[in-house]
């Protein structure tokens, strides 16, 4: 029998909220298999279920315009708190536009030389309305309509209209309008970022439909096109995760012996707890508090690593960025209407802006897929039906890729500003200084809550703009 204490502080003991994402990937499984088994035996039953895939991209496209609104902004905010630090802050940003430009480049020469897609033919009008969409871009006119275009009707509008263009216009307006405004504007960037939480609750809802939706995309295009389908999907899952591993072990690899005297291979090893916790969630963002202790404990000062891992994760997503081109190629040569290299430059320097802020929020790579073909090529949009149902599969390496940049980028801006310690890398990449797990509790919480010892309640882990900003 407790007493009325043991059962008053087992009452008030905090909760940590149960991961239940795995159901999700095994309703996507099973929601793909019987697509295919659908399309490939029934194709005109395939074919009538179509409607569902289009249905769940409404979704996500409902979804675009509050996303990139709250992650502009929110970003903007995080340059101008960045910036105040200086050297580190400056070198930092430089460094992830570099980085996240290079990403965007492989991930459009990888997906040219693969031409994934390429051959099914996928009827544009069988996959929902992109075609009325073609239509109303084509009624636009010329340039300068074009550029009057992106003017919007009012403040608000632009949020309700569906134009992703006017949305970015007005968040960078928003964005340096707060910077401004210093401290005043402080309340509104918060509410801002409230706001953002809201946003992505509703659409981490919108992705429990996952499975429904990718049945009827799945079912519908293995209709049309048989089982060849499967196999562009493949090739397409297997191409991104090979050049994540080329980009990872070649690019950041190279660059990380080069700079930081360190080998990739030895970092990967010592963070391999972390890649375990974030193929489980498929989120980076799971595993930032332990990243930022084990920065520091490999020899990066605490300054810098409270600049850099933060911004990164905001700024630094090497694996969203391949992601995000090559799905474009896909969708593109899929519905035999290839993007023209000026279309892919085009799209390239959207995704560079649109891109900020996906990270550590399922759901957000693919809305922002969506807000760079509706900005570009309306007439593909509903063409992300297309991939709705291996989406899920190729987040963990867009996870991991993001958080090995992120690792990465901490050690090299550390090196380039004399802040890392190599010779304490080395000791304690050979296993002659442990990581103190309990370091984890003390100082830096544990998981996507702050610890009872830390702040005696259950208060969510600050965001990474909060965390810059703090």
């Amino acid at each position: 029998m407790m007493s009325s204490a043991e059962a008053t502080a087992t009452e008030g003991a905090p909760r940590r909220k149960r991961d239940r994402t795995h159901w999700l990937y095994i309703g996507v499984i099973v929601a793909v298999v019987a697509g295919v088994l659908v399309g490939w035996l029934a194709p005109g039953a395939g074919k009538s279920v179509g409607v569902l895939g289009t249905m769940f991209v409404d979704l996500i496209k409902m979804m675009i315009s509050p996303v990139i609104f709250c992650t502009i902004v929110l970003g903007i905010g995080s340059v101008k708190a960045a910036a105040k630090v200086g050297k580190v802050g400056g070198m930092a940003l430089v460094y992830f536009l570099g980085m996240s430009t290079a990403a965007l480049g492989i991930g459009l020469v990888v997906g040219n030389l693969l031409d994934p897609g390429t051959g099914l033919n996928v009827d544009p009008a069988s996959v929902g309305s992109g075609a009325a969409l073609a239509e109303q871009a084509h009624e636009s006119g010329g340039t300068m309509d074009f550029v009057a275009s992106i003017i919007p009707t009012s403040l608000l509008s632009s949020l309700t209209a569906g134009s992703v263009l006017q949305t970015l216009f007005v968040a960078l307006l928003v964005g340096f309008a707060l910077q401004s405004l210093g401290e005043t504007g402080e309340p509104i960037l918060r509410g801002i970022g409230h706001l953002q939480k809201l946003v992505f609750k509703i659409l981490s809802m919108i992705l429990w439909l996952a499975p429904i939706g990718a049945f009827g995309a799945i079912a519908n295009v293995v209709g049309q096109t048989g089982l060849e389908a499967v196999v562009q999907l493949a090739a397409l899952m297997l191409g991104f995760y090979l050049t994540c591993v080329i980009f990872v072990f070649g690019v950041l690899g190279t660059m990380l012996r080069v700079v930081a005297r360190v080998s990739i291979f030895k970092l990967v090893k010592y963070l391999g707890r972390e890649y375990l916790l974030i193929f489980a969630t498929s989120s980076s963002e799971s595993a930032l508090p332990r990243l930022i202790a084990k920065m520091e404990h490999v020899g990066v000062e605490r300054s810098t690593v409270g600049v850099v891992v933060p911004t990164g994760y905001s700024f630094n997503l090497d694996g969203t960025a391949i992601y995000l081109t090559m799905a474009s190629i896909f969708i593109a040569d899929a519905m035999g209407q290839p993007l023209t290299l000026t279309e892919q430059i085009s799209l390239l320097l959207f995704m560079i802006i649109a891109s900020k802020g996906a990270a550590g929020v399922s759901g957000a790579g693919l809305a922002t897929l969506a807000g760079g073909l509706q900005s570009h090529r309306p007439d593909l949009l509903d063409g992300v039906g297309l991939i709705v149902g291996i989406d899920r599969f190729m987040s963990e390496a867009r996870a991991i890729t993001n958080f090995s940049g992120n690792a990465v980028a901490t050690l090299i801006i550390g090196a380039w500003t004399g802040s890392f310690d190599a010779e304490r890398a080395r000791t304690v990449f050979s296993g002659e200084i442990p990581f103190d797990e309990s370091s984890m509790v003390d100082d830096h919480g544990a998981g996507d809550e702050r610890t009872v010892i830390e702040t005696g309640t259950t208060e969510p882990a600050a965001t990474p703009a909060e965390r810059i900003r703090g």
